[in-house]
């Protein structure tokens, strides 16, 4: 199992989940809100050199747990999708799950994604 963690513009939210939903075998999605910054904060830190609350940019967290097989088609999903070719588009992350267990039953392994 694969966790693919994406940081996005929220306006691109709508269709990623749209295509998701069309990609067979994926079960669901979790979505947070977010704020941070990148690399434009090396710009203005001369003039700023504490980040303010308003020099973050607002993106989503989509973070998605899926079978190996799939991850390389959820990753080409988000980097069409998630893609506006301006600055500040976002960053995807793949992670091994080394477990997952459902709470209501205990159950643990590969079906509980």
């Amino acid at each position: 199992m694969q966790e693919v963690k994406a940081y996005i513009k929220t306006r691109k939210l709508e269709s990623v989940t749209l295509a998701l939903h069309r990609l067979d075998g994926i079960t669901g999605m979790s979505v947070s809100e977010v704020r941070g910054f990148g690399r434009s904060k090396a710009q203005s830190s001369a003039t700023h050199p504490i980040a303010g609350a308003s020099e973050f940019s607002e993106h989503v967290k989509v973070e998605i747990v899926c079978q190996d097989h799939l991850v390389d088609a959820v990753v080409e999903l988000l980097k069409t999708e998630a893609h506006t070719g301006l600055r500040g588009d976002g960053r995807i992350f793949v992670s091994d799950i080394r477990r997952a267990i459902r709470i209501q039953d205990g159950v643990e392994d590969s079906s509980v994604i």
